[in-house]
């Protein structure tokens, strides 16, 4: 399994050492797990390796199942930024899937994909199936990732078709364990949204994502899987459920928002995490629930069981606030500029 020394990954990877169907479960990430999954891995072989130093270790450890997880959805500054992020997430990939070519006792993999894969823009259809193409390329460096990684699987399903694969994309995790981009954006006492738009959005239960990947090693289901939560919540709806307030911008202003969340400490936006919050994404997870005989949460209850463990909220300083303020006001002096050159 890669990715073991990250949140999911530590998850996944202690179900699967407890549970007594599996042998052996191997752990490989090129950085020492953090001190809070020291006893979540305590039944987990853990190798420091990069993916491109995989080559035959494979073959050598005779691995008959590859779960692959180890996926970056937001560049980081101080890591390498977005080379570092398309390095981590495609070329790591196909590495990986090149390693996995030449394992022959290999007859399993799982890959983590992601919604994202669909895009988001205003030529979308009112729900994606697994079969629709996205309308547009995605603008946001994650769903370019996950269209190039989800091309590498399916390079590998030709090459490899005595080998089940598995490809779950995952709406965006929430619950009350989850930290994520998107925790964080509604865990802002003030959210930014755009002006004369109200997005539909659909999450999974964190919860419920460990029990379908869990499912997805231990059963047969070949194919490419929708896994989200029925139903949907529009970004208001979602926003008046965690007692925040909505802070409309224009569109050209929202990255001025997201500065102010960065400038607030509440994480990373990129363009995916812009355009859904502009266009909004709802999936249909029919295959899922019919084929693995199993429902996740609602996306609304779901989100409930987020606003219960945040409940209290974000506490934001004076200094943060005041800072607020100038970004706010500056954007608005730029859409104001902007709209007298035009005029």
């Amino acid at each position: 399994m890669t990715g073991v020394g990250r949140y999911l990954g530590a998850h996944v990877a202690a179900r699967l050492a407890a549970d007594p169907r599996i042998e052996r479960v191997i752990g490989v990430d090129p950085a020492t797990p953090g001190p809070e999954f020291t006893d979540l891995l305590d039944r987990v072989e853990r190798i420091r390796l990069d993916l491109d130093s995989l080559g035959g270790l494979l073959a050598d450890l005779e691995v008959d199942a590859v779960v692959h997880l180890a996926l970056v959805s937001a560049p980081d500054p101080q890591h390498g930024g977005r080379a570092a992020m398309k390095e981590q997430n495609v070329i790591g990939t196909m590495q990986l899937l090149a390693a996995c070519q030449r394992a022959p006792r290999l007859r399993k993999l799982v890959v983590r994909s992601s919604t994202a894969a669909y895009g988001a823009s205003f030529r979308d259809p009112a729900v994606f199936t697994e079969e629709t193409e996205p309308r547009e390329v995605p603008r946001g460096g994650f769903g370019r990732d996950i269209l190039d990684i989800e091309g590498y699987v399916r390079g590998f399903r030709r090459r490899r078709p005595d080998v089940i694969d598995t490809v779950l994309r995952f709406a965006p995790f929430i619950g009350s364990t989850a930290d994520t981009t998107l925790t964080r954006y509604f865990s802002q006492p003030v959210v930014p949204t755009v002006f004369g738009r109200d997005p539909r959005l659909q999450f999974v239960h964190f919860d419920d994502a460990l029990e379908v990947l869990h499912r997805s090693i231990v059963e047969d289901h070949p194919g490419t899987y929708n896994v989200a939560g029925p139903g949907v919540l529009s970004l208001s709806q979602a926003i008046r459920r965690a007692g925040r307030v909505a802070m409309p911008v224009l569109e050209p202003g929202l990255s001025g928002a997201a500065a102010i969340a960065r400038n607030l400490g509440f994480g990373r936006y990129g363009l995916d995490q812009v355009d859904l919050f502009v266009h909004g994404r709802v999936v249909d997870t029919t295959r899922l629930e019919r084929e693995y005989g199993f429902q996740p949460r609602s996306t609304a209850a779901a989100f409930d069981d987020f606003i219960r463990a945040h409940h209290g909220g974000v506490v934001v300083t004076r200094d943060q606030l005041a800072a607020a303020e100038r970004l706010v006001l500056e954007g608005i002096r730029q859409v104001r500029s902007a709209v007298r050159e035009r005029s």
